[in-house]
């Protein structure tokens, strides 16, 4: 028996399809990730699943016990589920110690070690308006686990946060998953958020489920044009324009390459595409080159910095870095 189960899961709001026919299982303690552009069903799909929201068609089973909708229950939601919606809020002018006495039914020190975990435990005498965006959501979190929820559902957790807060809140979900034995979903519309995480990915457009499988799966063999997009830059090189490719032809499909699969060497070899540099950003931790070779201009990500606009390169691939769609 699954942990989770979704099965064909209709929801229609006016006249769109906000989702058709999604179907899906989760194992207890499986990370498991939700992506897609705004507007795909990401967080009609969680509420769902919450008990939050009633689907037209189909059935979710949690741990064997179907949850039911909101037209069925005097109370929404499901008992054992957790959902942290990304407009979360908490009432002004309480102290947190306040807000979480009032949901908390855990004895004193099994409240203090969720605090701990939650990285609350110095934010408990102030007050709530006095609170950064990234402080508020780990109370609103903790305000959750409260309840001992086995299935913690978090939708875009990281918006609106600052990279310092955006970590923070990366390893307190590590360590309630680690710590409380927590299982989670996160939608997410950042593919860094998601790709080092999750175990497995789903991708929805418009309601339907487009690709699902591992990070390595979705990241390296997108189905299509729309899914590669989601998850980083890419190369699309046409196959009426992909001679210069040679070796990795492949009639009639066109080649996608990720911007950092292409090798720079120092010298042209017999396999080596030569190719001129027009353009050279710093990003950091990587240089990302704009180069032109014959037919095409593509992306080139390296760590080494020293190239410079005008400068000739010389680019390898491996066959494991080229795909075809």
């Amino acid at each position: 028996m699954s942990f989770l189960q979704v099965t064909d899961i209709y929801k229609r709001i006016e006249t769109s399809d906000v989702l058709n026919g999604v179907s899906f299982s989760q194992n207890k303690t499986q990370n498991i990730a939700i992506a897609g552009e705004t507007g795909s069903g990401k967080s009609t799909l969680l509420k769902s699943i919450a008990g939050l929201s009633q689907p037209d068609h189909g059935n979710i089973y949690f741990e064997g016990t179907r949850v039911e909708g909101p037209a069925e229950k005097l109370i929404p939601g499901h008992p054992g589920i957790a959902y942290l919606s990304q407009h979360y809020e908490l009432l002004n002018n309480y102290r947190v110690e306040e807000l979480l006495s009032y949901a908390n039914e855990l004895p004193e020190d099994e409240a203090n070690k969720l605090f701990d975990i939650c990285e609350i435990s110095h934010l408990l005498k102030r007050r709530t308006d006095k609170l950064s965006g990234g402080e508020k959501q780990r109370i609103a979190m903790a305000r959750l686990l409260i309840s001992s929820p086995r299935l913690l559902l978090l939708d875009e957790p990281f918006s609106n946060l600052d990279l310092i807060h955006k970590n923070t809140l990366k390893k307190v979900i590590k360590d309630i998953q680690e710590h409380l034995g927590t299982s989670c979903i996160i939608c997410s519309h950042d593919p860094f958020d998601t790709l080092s995480w999750a175990e497995e990915i789903i991708v929805l457009k418009q309601g339907k489920i487009v690709q699902q499988g591992t990070p390595q799966e979705i990241y390296k063999h997108p189905i299509n044009e729309y899914v590669a997009g989601l998850f980083g830059s890419y190369n699309l090189i046409p196959a009426d324009n992909a001679g210069i490719f040679g070796k990795f032809i492949l009639a009639g499909s066109n080649l996608l390459i990720r911007p950092e699969s292409f090798k720079i060497t120092s010298a042209e070899t017999n396999d080596a595409i030569k190719g001129i540099v027009k353009k050279v950003n710093f990003e950091g931790s990587l240089h990302e080159l704009s180069v032109t070779i014959p037919g095409n201009s593509i992306t080139v990500k390296t760590i080494d910095n020293h190239y410079k606009e005008g400068g000739i390169v010389y680019l390898t691939l491996f066959a494991g870095d080229v795909w075809y769609i």
